[in-house]
């Protein structure tokens, strides 16, 4: 069989200058992994691995004094080196095996051959290398099946899969990562081990867990990552609130959607209008507190009552477990649980300049998120009912628009300050500067009064003369 060659696609420099080196020096070194496999698949890739049959530090020294970059990366522990030149980012190591110990995911490493480095590798076509010595530049070295695999969309393991993902847990992941990515089947031998082993994911950390997640939540369609983390029940190993959200219950004859599916189908409706990981997670967390406050009431049927405000509650003990960020980010979730279900009520009943007000008050500039995430949250079979929903959103949103050209209360600022209070009534810090700032606020949300200085400052002076400051300090005549 001929040997197949893709000479022609490896034109970047970095390419042309480490063969050089390599059969100077009679050394062999391969580009393998992903760089190949997107190339084969004409994804972009901007990560280039070599892998070199000896010393991969001193390859990388070599290329970098040619390619005349003028900083690299050298990690002695574990015998890598990387530099950036241009657009790529190169790392250079020494092939190596592998093995492992049962309470680890960190081998045992010892020098090996180009096939030992490929036996490690995750799935076949993350084991395809391509030859950088001149004589075979371009040659595809593929002793798995990997271009077979990649032409069927498959992800298969080099070895056997039990070894595979027991060696290395967090493979598991990547092979859920990869299918939903690539849109990949993976191979029910592997689907098999992964259910087989899910308990084995203990020993992998959160944060490279939610690395691998979050790769999933970005992808265009990650709904499928989840099903696929659910039915190997990898998902429960690190994710139980998502996973409680699973199933129908029936009681005479009513039963709830299940959830479950119902977030997966607001994550993936989000996916098609923003591309922000931590809007995705408001979509994921938005009904995450329905479980602990579902009820059946025998008048109306199933109700989750306050599961907002639960929610709101729960997501910075999520966060804090899976090693999410607990900054902005999170309060940024955080609200729009909260707030989820606001926009939503408004639709059902009358819009209100009040209730307008208030909403943007709280949403601030997170309105337009807020708006995405309600409006994928309107799912139902009845075509009708999501049509006629959708209709009252639109009036909804016109209607944000026109009371905040209008009112001005997003990110809502008093027209009167704390300061101005005091000086104006002869005040040290004290409850009733907090009560008259509160009243001019609910007034302006109320639209009793303009969201304009001169109005405030004339009903500052009415809620003082209720408070009775006026006989305090005779300011007021």
């Amino acid at each position: 069989m001929q040997q197949q060659n893709y000479a022609d696609r490896l034109k970047h420099p970095v390419f042309k200058v480490i063969s050089s080196i390599i059969t100077e020096q009679g050394l062999e070194a391969y580009v393998i992994g992903g760089f190949v496999r997107d190339l084969l698949l004409e994804r972009p890739s901007k990560d280039i691995d070599i892998v070199v049959v000896g010393n991969g530090m001193e390859l990388a020294k070599a290329a970098a004094e040619t390619l005349r970059v003028k900083k690299v990366s050298y990690f002695k522990n574990f015998g890598t080196a990387q530099f950036v030149y241009k657009d790529l980012e190169v790392e250079f190591v020494g092939a190596r095996k592998e093995s492992y110990q049962r309470d680890s995911r960190k081998p045992i490493v010892e020098d090996g051959t180009l096939s030992d480095d490929q036996k490690r590798r995750d799935f076949t076509i993350n084991a395809l290398a391509l030859d950088l010595r001149a004589e075979t530049f371009g040659n595809i070295v593929d002793p798995f099946g990997g271009l077979e695999d990649l032409e069927k969309g498959i992800l298969r393991t080099p070895l056997e899969p039990e070894q595979t993902y027991s060696d290395d847990p967090l493979r598991m992941m990547r092979a859920i990562r990869f299918a939903t990515q690539l849109d990949f089947q993976i191979e029910r031998k592997s689907l098999e081990a992964i259910r087989a082993h899910a308990e084995r994911l203990e020993i992998i950390s959160e944060e490279r867990i939610m690395d691998e997640l979050n790769k999933i939540i970005k992808t265009p369609k990650p709904s499928r990552g989840f099903e696929l983390l659910f039915s190997t029940q990898l998902l429960h190993q690190f994710f139980p609130e998502m996973v409680a959200l699973y199933g129908i219950e029936t009681i005479n004859g009513k039963s709830h959607k299940d959830n479950f599916f119902h977030t997966l189908e607001v994550l993936d409706n989000v996916c098609l209008n923003s591309d922000d990981l931590w809007l995705r997670w408001s979509a994921i967390l938005h009904d995450i507190a329905k479980p602990p406050t579902k009820r059946f009431d025998t008048e109306v049927g199933w109700t989750f009552h306050g599961h907002e405000e639960l929610g709101a509650r729960m997501v910075p003990k999520i966060f804090k477990r899976l090693r999410l960020p607990l900054d902005q980010k999170m309060k940024y979730v955080q609200k729009l649980v909260r707030l989820h279900l606001r926009p939503i009520a408004l639709v059902k009943g009358s819009v209100t300049d009040s209730a307008i007000r208030r909403l943007l008050f709280e949403a601030g500039d997170d309105i337009e998120d807020l708006m995405t995430l309600c409006n994928a949250d309107i799912t139902s079979k009845n075509e009708f009912k999501v049509k006629k929903y959708r209709q009252n959103f639109e009036l909804v949103s016109q209607k944000l628009k026109d009371v905040e050209e209008k009112d001005r209360v997003r990110n809502f600022q008093p027209p009167v300050s704390g300061e101005l209070i005091m000086t104006t009534f002869n005040l040290t810090p004290c409850a009733e500067i907090g009560t008259i700032k509160s009243r001019i606020k609910e007034a302006i949300l109320e639209g009793e009064i303009a969201n304009e200085h001169e109005a405030a400052v004339e009903y500052m002076f009415a809620v003082a003369l209720e408070l009775g400051l006026e006989k305090q300090n005779n300011l007021l005549q």
